[in-house]
């Protein structure tokens, strides 16, 4: 097999792919990577070289930057959020599957996440690492490099402990001291869910003012040479 039998596209960003100013920041793409047709991509974010962002896919920073490596590609119907005061990061060489939710959270190089799987702010995957099918992995976790989280599975903790599916018990046990209210929403515990919500509102409320920019607009970023 040849490169001249196939050779390396053209940087390409497909037509009516949505890029959208937000918070005064524009998506930043490099010009070798490739954002499909209804993919879209809002305000801080930044895809590097040779990645690709595949149909239906979103990845919108919400206060907070989010950085896609090298050679990632995010699978159709996956959403990837950036959120204030959490690193969202993608490594080189991550593979997210189809409607895959990331939040607020940092993806180490050469990882995967399957299809379906959740993986909460202030979580960590280091190198290598995977998250099956419809796992969760929750927030303030580190699964450790080279560790799996099986299909279904619950991963909470640094360490994660890994818990099966049904094993609610144990599930709510680990889940208390990671303080998920204070971390996705920055209340306390005994904070109510209208309360919240009006919070959530108010934050997500800067979309007035978003701009969508015309596909001859869209920022396709020089990279070097390496």
């Amino acid at each position: 097999m040849s490169a001249d039998e196939f050779p390396v596209p053209q940087p390409v960003v497909g037509p009516g792919a949505v890029f959208v100013e937000h918070r005064l920041k524009t998506p930043q793409v490099s010009e070798s990577a490739y954002i499909a047709p209804t993919a879209v991509l809002a305000g801080d974010v930044t895809v590097g070289p040779h990645s690709r962002v595949l149909f239906g896919a979103v990845i919108t920073a919400e206060g907070g930057p989010v950085e896609i490596g090298r050679n990632c590609v995010v699978m159709e119907n996956a959403v990837v959020r950036g959120v204030p005061g959490q690193e969202t990061r993608l490594g080189d060489d991550v593979l997210v599957g189809p409607h895959a939710h990331l939040t607020g959270c940092v993806i180490e190089g050469g990882s995967r996440i399957a299809t379906g799987a959740m993986v909460f702010n202030g979580a960590r995957i280091e190198t290598g690492a995977e998250v099956e099918f419809n796992a969760v992995v929750y927030v303030n976790t580190v699964v450790q490099a080279g560790a799996a989280v099986p299909m279904g599975w619950f991963a909470g903790g640094q360490p994660a402990e890994l818990v099966a599916p049904g094993d609610w018990d144990r599930i709510r046990a680990i889940m208390g001291p990671l303080d998920y209210p204070g971390t996705v929403f920055g209340v306390g515990a005994s904070s109510l869910m209208p309360d919240i919500g009006r919070r959530y509102a108010r934050g997500l409320a800067l979309h007035h003012r978003d701009h969508i920019l015309r596909d001859e607009r869209h920022m396709l970023a020089q990279e070097d040479a390496h």
